[in-house]
């Protein structure tokens, strides 16, 4: 397996919108998506209200193998909200 981490602007999005508005790579095993994995200025705004400028999260999306995951920074990183995409070094087995 191999993870693909993404840096995804969410300002004037709702919740987790912005992840799901993507165009995912269509070879993908699993995806997560929210602060919990990385974010930038804590979120300042009531639950319901759009995320403000410059607020940012982070998605980890799992692969099959680290060729699949080149392939995937690329696809990501051609769409507007994703700020930058890394494929995360799996430790050897």
């Amino acid at each position: 397996m191999a993870t693909v981490r993404l840096k995804i602007d969410i300002s004037g999005t709702r919740g987790d919108e912005a992840f799901r508005n993507l165009k995912q790579f269509d070879e993908i095993q699993s995806a997560q998506f929210g602060p919990m994995f990385g974010s930038g200025p804590r979120c300042q705004h009531a639950p319901e209200a759009p995320h403000a400028k410059g607020e940012w999260w982070v998605a980890e999306i799992r692969l099959a193998n680290s060729l699949m995951a080149q392939y995937a920074v690329s696809h990501y990183l051609e769409q507007d909200r994703v700020l930058d995409a890394d494929v995360l070094e799996e430790p050897p087995s």
